[in-house]
């Protein structure tokens, strides 16, 4: 989703050069100067959320907070000139209110015995919270550790309902949230989280579209979430139409901005969360599926007002391939209405990539797509989605890998590109190392053996496309637990850690106008 975090040097010079700074023409009819061109500073303040990990007693969950090393320089003072001291720290929210469940209104007050807080770029810190009662958490980093700040939220369930391994990417806020793979079913408790990390109220609304269209839904306009706090609101409960396997979710916020999360518990399969898709276009790449994945099912939504005809192809370890059991290639997908394609034995023991494009290029009808994915079978499954993502423009991040558990995936649909991995110090040691990596057009490479050399503790794996066509990330955290594989998939999302900052120039015009 968009991040739209603004240094205040950007604010201060773009209205500088509409307010009064103009170009002279000399007497003589001299050319006047040139404007340069716009530069990239690095973001002076950036915010997150993380929504409650878990009402499950048995939760174990780990916070892994990191800003990786910048080469941009460092971010412009503040208005006065005064630096402002660095910062990088998380803050319990309060808890309204649950809609459609469980709750009440109670507040959670215990939050992680230390909110992990990033003193220095380059080195990832930790803390734990185990129970029901850990709280959601807002944040903002600020000055050096704001540029492409991120924290890895990640949780263990060994038993019950909410079973699996639940790893998310903490989100900024936003005002526009796509989630298809969602659902209603009877086996499902899928709960979205909306966070408000500011001191004003915020007002959001929540959509629900089925395989016929738009559910008919009450209670889900106008939803208040009080400052710094958050709601967890029950999918099942805002609908009297029948439970629908397959859902497509649009949280819009009317007032204010808000986090918004999917956490999803099947009572069969697992738990795990289900992040935002990118936004919808016409074409999409969900990238990481694991090589070991026993069920992989798309989800696709059109929201405009033609229909979608999708192109299906599978972009493996060697090339491109229409996958086995996605019939012709191709899912056509209503206007308004969510669709779904089971394909069985689609990676055949290597890991890959769905891609999903017009049939008709003169035809190109955006959408938003996700997958679900199940990995083990019977009593030992674990489930797991992967959103459609937004290629990398500069830099990504994510956080919490650690040892022999994480599989890094890297996807260049169109060219051959070529992307520098580095992982970053542990949390208890270790010193970075970095690599190159080249994949080929139309194929999916993934870096599973790229560790801090002396490695203790989690550590970060930073990805930034170095030349070539664009490149798509996904990381994939497996840790077996009982003879379940459970496991976790996180899109890597361009953390745009700079802000484009235009230049001055003079124009005695403009005061005329």
């Amino acid at each position: 989703m968009k991040r739209t975090t603004l240094s205040l040097i950007a604010v201060a010079t773009a209205l500088a050069a509409v307010t009064g700074f103009a170009t002279l023409t000399t007497p003589d009819g001299a050319a006047a100067p040139v404007a340069k061109a716009p530069t990239r500073l690095p973001v002076q303040r950036a915010g997150l959320v993380c929504p409650a990990p878990s009402t499950s007693e048995l939760a174990e969950s780990v916070y892994t907070s990191y800003t990786p090393t910048s080469t941009a320089g460092a971010p412009a003072p503040a208005a006065g000139g005064k630096a402002e001291q660095p910062t990088a720290q998380l803050k319990p929210a309060a808890s309204g209110a649950t809609r459609g469940g469980s709750g009440g209104g109670k507040k959670n007050t215990k939050a992680p015995k230390a909110p992990p807080t990033v003193t220095a770029p380059g080195k990832p810190v930790t803390a734990e919270a185990d129970g029901s009662a850990v709280p959601a958490l807002t944040g903002s980093a600020t000055g050096t550790l704001a540029p492409g700040w991120t924290v890895q939220q990640t949780t263990v369930v060994t038993a019950g309902g909410a079973r699996g391994l639940l790893g998310l990417t903490c989100g900024a806020p936003d005002t526009d949230f796509w989630f298809p793979a969602a659902s209603t079913a009877k086996e499902r408790q899928d709960y979205v989280h909306l966070t408000n990390p500011d001191d004003t109220a915020a007002v959001a609304d929540i959509e629900l579209y089925g395989p016929e269209g738009a559910l008919k839904s009450q209670f889900t306009e106008g939803i208040p979430i009080p400052p710094r706090s958050t709601v967890p609101v029950l999918l099942s409960t805002l609908t009297g139409e029948a439970a629908q396997r397959d859902v497509t979710v649009h949280v819009t916020a009317r007032s204010g901005r808000v986090g918004a999360a999917i956490g999803v518990a099947d009572e069969k399969l697992g738990s795990d969360w289900l992040a935002a898709a990118a936004d919808p276009a016409s074409s999409a790449v969900l990238p990481g599926i694991p090589a070991d994945a026993t069920s992989v099912r798309l989800v696709a939504f059109v929201p405009g007002d033609d229909d979608a005809d999708l192109k299906i192809q599978l972009a493996t370890p060697t090339g491109t391939i229409v996958p086995a059991g996605a019939g012709s290639g191709s899912l056509h997908v209503k206007s308004g209405m969510t669709a779904s394609l089971d394909l069985p034995g689609l990676t055949r023991g290597q890991a890959g990539s769905l891609l999903l494009s017009p049939s008709d290029p003169k035809k190109a009808t955006p959408v938003v797509a996700a997958l679900q994915i199940v990995r083990g079978k019977g009593e030992n499954t674990e489930i797991a989605f992967i959103p459609a993502t937004a290629a990398i423009s500069a830099r990504a991040t994510v956080a919490d890998n650690r040892a022999k558990a994480s599989t890094l995936a890297l996807t260049a649909p169109g060219a051959d590109a070529q992307v520098k991995v580095t992982a970053s110090a542990g949390s208890r040691g270790g010193t970075p190392v970095t690599k190159t990596v080249t994949v080929k057009a139309g194929t999916t490479a993934t870096v599973a053996d790229l560790v801090p050399e002396g490695l203790k503790g989690a550590y970060a794996l930073t990805v930034e496309p170095v030349s070539g066509g664009k490149v798509h990330a996904a990381r994939s955290l497996a840790v077996p637990e009982d003879g379940v594989q459970m496991f976790t998939i996180q899109t890597l999302v361009d953390d745009r850690g700079t802000v484009e900052v235009p230049s001055a120039r003079q124009d005695l015009q403009v005061l005329g106008d």
